[in-house]
C-alpha cells in the first residue's frame, strides 16, 4: 500500500477546488506534513494542530475511508 500522501496527490490541481483539493494541496506545500506514513493517527493529529481550514478533518476522514478500501 502506498502512502496516504500519494494517495493524496491524486485530488491535486483540480480547476474548480473543492475540500478534497484544497487538502491535497495545501498537503503540498506544507514540508512538515507527515508525507511518507500510513498510519491515520499520526496524519490525524498533524492535521488536528496544523488545520489549512475549518473541515480539513472531516475531509481527511472521509479520503481516508476511500484511500484505506
Amino acid at each position: 500500500m502506498r502512502p496516504f500522501y500519494q494517495f493524496l496527490m491524486t485530488y491535486r490541481g483540480k480547476k474548480k477546488p473543492d475540500d478534497e483539493s484544497r487538502l491535497a494541496d495545501w498537503a503540498f506545500h506544507d514540508h512538515n506534513f507527515p508525507k511518507h506514513t500510513m498510519d491515520y493517527d499520526e496524519i490525524s493529529n498533524y492535521l488536528e494542530w496544523n488545520s489549512p481550514f475549518t473541515n480539513a478533518l472531516n475531509v481527511f476522514d472521509e479520503l481516508w475511508s476511500v484511500y484505506i478500501s
